[in-house]
């Protein structure tokens, strides 16, 4: 039973990452202790497919909470005070550094590791500026075609299961995110639906190249992993709005912190197999 509630909290928890423009599903997910078994479900769902049903449905009922609280009250506060909200996934990232940087001291160092993670900083930064710097308003109407749509379904897809990307960047860069999100407060199943779909199959092909270079690269794409953490904290600090109290933000950015390692603890102390 704690497991279950747990996972609502994680699937909530989850949602709320990638509603939120700049934050990094994945990197949730890995906070949580969750993101091995959700690689494993996405690159193989139907093998021991009633343990995987069991172990998302309380993700979903998270996810869907948090899809309604992010409509009704996070939207507001990313609004109203983006600022201070910003500075608290800044600390939730910042606080998982040491358990990224300890699974990749694991394996032995190559000199090779530093490009690798030189690589994914560059291209997590750069996600994070151009989201920042692309005209949503410019493109959001002009580019709605249901194709279009799942296009960008699918490189979100992509992008998902890649810790330090955000799906809403993805989403910002192809500038559908706003005419997303009036969809989804509109009920508009059908635009909806398309880019669902089109996400969870972009994930479920995608999954099986990412676990295969983690069971493979282990050491490169925990440093790869740690490239792309740095350079999402940056890209989220340096695209960080102007004005806001400077007290909020570090006192968020404390808590960020402070939940970060929360859910580390609790990873250990709650475990998540079903069986348990």
């Amino acid at each position: 039973m704690k497991s279950f509630f747990y996972r609502i909290l994680c699937g909530f928890c989850l949602g709320i990452s990638v509603f939120a423009p700049g934050i990094s599903g994945s990197i949730m997910a890995i906070i949580m202790g969750i993101y091995d078994r959700l690689l494993d479900i996405a690159s193989n769902p139907f093998r021991n497919f009633k343990g995987n049903v069991r172990f998302l449905f309380p993700l979903g009922l998270g996810a869907a909470l948090s899809l309604v609280s992010f409509i009704l009250a996070f939207s507001y506060l990313f609004e109203t005070y983006e600022k201070a909200v910003f500075m608290l996934f800044i600390g939730l990232i910042v606080g998982n550094l040491p358990m990224v940087y300890k699974e990749a001291r694991k394996s032995r160092f190559k000199w090779y590791y530093i490009p690798g993670a030189v690589a994914a900083f560059a291209v997590a930064l750069t996600v994070g500026i151009l989201s920042e710097g692309v005209g949503e308003t410019q493109i959001a109407h002009a580019n709605t075609s249901l194709i279009y749509i799942a296009l960008s379904g699918v490189l979100a897809g992509f992008a998902s299961l890649i810790p330090g990307m955000s799906v809403s960047m993805i989403l910002i860069v192809m500038g559908v995110y706003d005419y997303l999100i009036a969809a989804a407060k509109a009920l508009d199943i059908i635009t909806v639906g398309v880019v669902g779909v089109a996400f969870v199959l972009s994930m479920m092909a995608s999954s099986k190249l990412i676990k295969f270079v983690f069971s493979k690269f282990s050491g490169m794409a925990h440093f790869m992993v740690l490239g792309f953490l740095v350079g999402s904290v940056s890209g989220i600090f340096f695209t960080l709005p102007e004005g806001g109290s400077h007290l909020a933000g570090a006192v968020m950015l404390v808590i960020g912190l402070a939940v970060s390692l929360l859910f580390v603890y609790l990873g250990k102390k709650v475990s998540i197999d079903d069986n348990n």
